[in-house]
């Protein structure tokens, strides 16, 4: 491609992403290995749009979900690692590579942050709805998921433009 490569140094507010992110991550782990003995046997697997369970499985199955954000959550920190290779809306150049870069590796670190956010809660959710203690994820987890994507996409691009 011809980029140049470039190493971005991390800013404070760079560091409390990863931080809280970090923390997320392990405080769901916890919160599951403390939580998994009292479990049912069988939990909800799958929840529809109107956060109604409509499938359910071995609660071994609640594994699943902080394993795959785990393999998220480091594939876009390693991939961050990497600017030259994220896809830009302009031409990089040695004059805006930095800029560009910089802006580009803030915008995944607060997506993985996201994913990490909205995976937390739905562990959280679903070992509260398995033990009884919700009979809902509620209606306006789906909507508020789909209307945050497009937002934080016109924001994003947004602020892509103004920096270009």
């Amino acid at each position: 491609m011809g980029r140049p490569k470039l190493k971005i140094p991390f800013q404070p507010i760079d560091y409390a992403i990863e931080l809280l992110s970090i923390s997320l991550l392990l405080s769901m782990w916890l919160y599951i290995i403390t939580e998994y003995d009292s479990l049912p046997q069988i939990i909800a697997s799958h929840f529809n749009a109107k956060g109604d369970a409509d499938a359910y499985a071995s609660k071994s199955t609640i594994w699943l979900l902080p394993s795959i954000v785990t393999v998220l959550y480091v594939g876009l920190f390693i991939l961050n690692k990497y600017p030259h290779l994220h896809n830009y809306m302009v031409n990089i150049t040695e004059e805006n590579a930095f800029k560009n870069y910089s802006f580009s590796t803030r915008m995944l670190r607060i997506v993985n942050f996201f994913c990490v956010l909205l995976f937390a809660y739905i562990v959280y959710a679903e070992i509260q709805f398995s033990k009884g203690i919700i009979h809902s994820l509620g209606t306006w987890l789906f909507p508020s998921i789909m209307i945050l994507s497009v937002i934080s996409i016109i924001v994003f691009i947004y602020f892509q433009q103004k920096h270009n």
